[in-house]
């Protein structure tokens, strides 16, 4: 347990981040398991919806830093790739 002040408030710090990084991950996990459940579905509209959420969520982690920018810019091509195959083979 910690003694000094300094680290006292440094604990509280460490458990106030560590619940918001929790819930930005979440967030991001939620918002991929929802696209994948559109792809799994078809649906344009709802897929169109979802990819937009979805890209919106990974920019939004990448400025939390939960991600890195090259690992979400990989999600999100993978995810409009699966998306313009669902979309043309649909059409």
């Amino acid at each position: 347990m910690a003694n000094h002040i300094s680290s006292l408030k440094r604990a509280r710090q460490t458990i106030t981040k560590t619940a918001i990084n929790r819930a930005n991950r979440s967030k991001l996990r939620g918002a991929l398991r929802f696209m994948r459940e559109a792809l799994a579905a078809g649906d344009k509209k709802t897929l169109t919806s979802a990819y937009r959420s979805t890209v919106s969520v990974l920019d939004k982690s990448v400025q939390k830093g939960v991600l890195h920018k090259n690992t979400a810019s990989r999600y999100k091509a993978r995810l409009n790739a699966r998306v313009k195959a669902v979309v043309t083979t649909a059409a």
